[in-house]
């Protein structure tokens, strides 16, 4: 995924982060060299930050991988707090439940497989945040489905919506123009309060009114 900051940018924000420990580096070495997609750790830290500041305590993340975000969410939320993990993969299930053992986690966390809309749809409740990290082609939808769960004062996050900067431009492409539907719907949207932070890939961050 090309960088949408200059390299020496990137370089340099990157070169500020404190070493992460051994089962975050782990699974950050795990996903380059296989190709998996994750957050990487200036979207970790910003999500885990976010987290505190807004005391979050139940945290539904849509699109989970290997666990590498709900690391960082479940460090955040604290003993009596819980992040539900979802993927359509029982192999990434599987391997992100060893992580999050390791991590120290995974009493906190509680694992299901299946499609992230419809595990949504079927687990109860408001939430502090959700995390949006599904196929592009779902944004809107989850936009729709997703706003109703979070309390006022919740926030809605979502990675990717600047899209390796394709978002710039009109486009036939069904990802590009389902993240481009998103932003808008994100920010024209009366109930949330919305804001676009460029670091790696674009990270939208909606408050709910």
């Amino acid at each position: 995924m090309p960088n949408i900051l200059p390299d020496p940018l990137e370089s340099y924000l990157s070169g500020l982060l404190p070493d992460r420990d051994e089962t975050l580096a782990e699974m950050e070495s795990y996903a380059a060299e296989n190709r998996v997609p994750i957050i990487g750790p200036l979207v970790g830290r910003l999500l885990h930050q976010t987290a505190l500041l807004n005391g979050a305590k139940r945290v539904f993340e849509m699109g989970s991988a290997i666990g590498y975000s709900t690391v960082w969410l479940a460090r955040a939320v604290g003993q009596d707090g819980k992040v539900y993990y979802t993927d359509g993969s029982h192999e990434n299930a599987d391997r992100a439940r060893d992580y999050l053992e390791r991590a120290g986690v995974a009493q906190r966390v509680e694992i299901l497989v299946g499609d992230a809309l419809e595990l949504l749809d079927a687990t109860e409740g408001q939430f502090d945040i959700v995390f949006n990290d599904v196929d592009k082609h779902d944004y809107p939808r989850v936009f729709d489905l997703a706003l109703p769960r979070v309390r006022k004062g919740g926030l809605l996050i979502t990675d990717n919506v600047l899209w390796s900067n394709r978002v710039l431009e009109p486009s036939e492409d069904v990802n590009t123009k389902a993240i481009q539907a998103y932003n808008q719907k994100a920010n024209s949207a009366p109930e949330v309060w919305t804001t676009v932070i460029p670091i790696r890939d674009g990270v939208s961050i909606s408050l709910k009114l």
